[in-house]
């Protein structure tokens, strides 16, 4: 979990790598509507993010274990994930300072058309909720290689 350019894909992708998983970016099942309505520089309300979320609780229902890259900001949107797993989820917040976020987004724009723009970004912070002392969240600071990225997490993963 964590916010756009912290990573999640990145590192998702190493980690299924890593321990043999499927992977799944919650950002390809994002209805055709929320893309544009992200891409015009509009923020989503919760209301829009219920089908996708729905759609994401569904794959990790019936196709788990996986690893799913998901902005899941809010403690709200974890639980929902969480609600129809036969075993509970393991979050990961990939925590990156915002000057090195901005950058990754501006730079990340400029090398493709993705359809989350950097301008976005004050949104997404204000809205990210930190854990509740009641969620397990494994908290990275996610301005580190990969490799070591994933390693802290299969360590933290082995111990659960």
């Amino acid at each position: 979990m964590g916010v756009a350019g912290s990573g999640k894909t990145t590192v998702g992708v190493a980690l299924a790598q890593r321990l043999d998983l499927p992977f799944v970016d919650a950002d390809d099942h994002h209805p055709p509507a929320n893309r544009l309505k992200m891409a015009a520089g509009r923020a989503l309300t919760d209301a829009d993010r219920q089908p996708w979320l729905d759609t994401l609780a569904d794959f990790l229902a019936t196709s788990s274990p996986l690893i799913l890259a998901c902005s899941a900001l809010r403690h709200a949107y974890r639980q929902h994930l969480a609600q129809r797993c036969t075993t509970p989820p393991q979050f990961v917040w990939l925590d990156v300072p915002e000057a090195v976020l901005q950058q990754r987004l501006e730079q990340r724009q400029a090398d493709s058309q993705h359809f989350m723009p950097a301008s976005q970004l004050r949104n997404q912070l204000d809205t990210l909720e930190p854990p509740h002392p009641d969620e397990p969240i494994l908290h990275l600071h996610a301005n580190q290689p990969i490799d070591t990225l994933v390693n802290q997490i299969t360590q933290h993963l082995s111990t659960t």
